[in-house]
């Protein structure tokens, strides 16, 4: 058994490479899907959330109040297409790939080879919308970004893990 599955702490992935969180606030390979919050290109107030399913490629994109993307007919709108790319840039284009279950053809896979793969073999529109939990998750890290700096703990992040200084 490897030492960090004894540990009571979790490891921490950092970025692929940084990212700029004005686009896509937030990504997550979880629940069987690629899902994450999407900025509006027109509308500064609007999200999407926008997922697309592990193997079967069948993908959602909604408002967050559930009104469907007009771009979504019958393959990716330009939000899905903008967090495959922002998820190749937070996990890397190996680990995506793998996670979707999405083989590219020769060398290192990119966000644009994703979406080719995935886009070729006609996913399935209205895959299991996730919406309100992903975007209430959103907002719950939203929520943590507004809590003036302390030392003190925080009871609702005692699962974080600790971080480790130099002795």
């Amino acid at each position: 058994m490897p030492v960090w599955e004894r540990s009571s702490t979790a490891r921490v992935v950092p970025p692929a490479r940084p990212r700029k969180l004005a686009k896509v606030p937030f990504v997550e390979l979880a629940d069987g899907r690629l899902q994450g919050v999407v900025s509006s290109g027109s509308d500064i107030g609007r999200v999407y959330v926008s997922s697309i399913a592990v193997g079967t490629y069948a993908f959602a994109c909604s408002t967050n109040n559930n009104r469907p993307c007009g771009g979504a007919r019958g393959t990716f709108c330009n939000h899905i297409r903008a967090l495959v790319g922002e998820a190749v840039l937070q996990y890397g284009a190996e680990r995506v790939a793998r996670y979707l279950k999405a083989e590219t053809p020769g060398g290192e896979p990119d966000a644009e080879a994703l979406v080719s793969v995935m886009t070729g073999t006609r996913p399935e529109q209205g895959g299991t919308s996730a919406a309100a939990p992903v975007f209430s998750r959103f907002l719950r890290h939203l929520a943590y970004l507004e809590l003036e700096p302390t030392t003190a703990p925080l009871p609702e992040m005692q699962w974080f893990p600790a971080t480790r200084t130099a002795a």
